[in-house]
């Protein structure tokens, strides 16, 4: 019997690609392997992206950069599945697969403009820019579809909620990543003051170069940390907390937060000495993520009415990551922070959370979910 991978391709092919609508009966077996298909497309992409920060921290940009390659791999494999769902309609229904659709599209049309951003404007090192926010916004729009068509559709079988886990584990470093930058600018700062910085003297050149000073502390600073002291907790605490209440809410297990936020931190420790270990540049860890999982969990043990559980889960996120922050400064490292932005942190956390919580009341999910 022929065992060869084009055999195999071959006989898949025969018996799959054929034309459907969505919502189909989907085979429990096809159903797993393409949806464990994602998995291993989004841990290259993962990969990737977090190589690739490291690399913009030590040379200038290049498009053929192999953590470009890593998360090109990984891209090409999401494509080919989105691909495959909309031509046989296996394994979506149609909300799925529009997610699917719209965020590869608009991650697609991200990568150009991005490559004439760069053109235009050099370095752009910030993962704060706008083209930047087209890349994370189509991630995760195709990573809602993927977590839609995996409750749906996945098995349940012993993979069903750990793969779940995982999908959330993305899509929360997703919304996290702009925060990298600051984790990597504050302790590039802390290499120059050493003596040894962690970029490479034609990057610093570069950096320096586009705000027209020579290549001093002050340089430094302006490539390290572009942004004002209060986007990082107002964005990381807001939308971690956001992520994650979803993710407790789909999941359905008691401390599913922590788990994703836990596993967030775990991959952040194992992936730095590993980067620091071929000489790149390593980051400050943001391990007080953990508490904001608890808080969220917490939050949703007691019986107290949902918007009082979102109002006071939103507190226990602010007060638990602001001092989580400063307890980092102190013991290791953290970015800067404007302690003044804990106000705003609250108050459009609670709002955000308290208006997700009465809107799933009000248009409660499918069964299936």
């Amino acid at each position: 019997m022929k065992t060869g991978v084009v055999d195999r391709i071959a006989r898949f092919r025969d018996r799959y690609w054929e034309r459907g609508e969505p919502g189909r009966e989907t085979p429990p077996a096809l159903a797993a392997g393409l949806y464990r298909l994602w998995l291993v497309g989004l841990a290259l992409k993962l990969l990737g992206s977090s190589w690739d920060v490291a690399w913009h921290f030590k040379w200038l940009r290049d498009e053929l950069a192999p953590p470009h390659m890593i998360n090109t791999v990984g891209t090409v494999l999401v494509v080919g599945l989105t691909i495959f769902h909309t031509f046989t309609g296996y394994g979506v229904d149609k909300l799925s697969l529009r997610l699917m659709q719209y965020g590869t599209g608009v991650f697609l049309v991200a990568l150009p403009i991005d490559l004439i951003n760069h053109r235009i404007n050099g370095l752009d090192i910030t993962s704060w820019s706008g083209s930047h926010a087209l890349l994370y916004l189509g991630t995760a729009i195709m990573l809602a579809g993927a977590i839609r068509g995996w409750l749906k559709y996945h098995p349940m079988d012993r993979w069903r909620v750990p793969g779940l886990v995982a999908l959330w584990f993305f899509f929360f470093e997703n919304a996290w990543f702009p925060n990298q930058h600051q984790e990597y600018g504050v302790l590039e700062i802390a290499s120059w003051d050493r003596g040894d910085p962690y970029a490479e003297p034609s990057l610093l050149r570069f950096a320096a170069d586009q705000i027209g000073r020579p290549v001093d502390r002050a340089s430094i600073v302006q490539f390290s940390l572009p942004i004002a002291d209060w986007v990082y907790p107002v964005w990381g605490l807001v939308a971690a907390a956001l992520v994650l209440v979803l993710a407790r809410r789909t999941i359905g297990t008691p401390w599913a937060a922590t788990a994703v936020a836990a596993g967030y931190v775990a991959y952040r420790c194992l992936i730095w000495p590993l980067l620091a270990g071929i000489d790149f540049p390593i980051s400050a860890v943001p391990v007080f993520l953990v508490l904001i999982g608890l808080a969220v969990d917490a939050a949703h043990l007691g019986r107290l009415p949902a918007p009082l559980s979102a109002v006071l889960g939103a507190a226990a996120v602010t007060g638990l990551g602001y001092a989580g922050i400063w307890a980092q400064q102190q013991l290791d490292a953290a970015p800067p922070v404007n302690y003044t932005s804990a106000a705003a942190t609250f108050l459009l956390l609670a709002a955000f959370w308290t208006a997700l919580v009465l809107t799933r009341r009000r248009r409660p999910a499918p069964a299936a979910l």
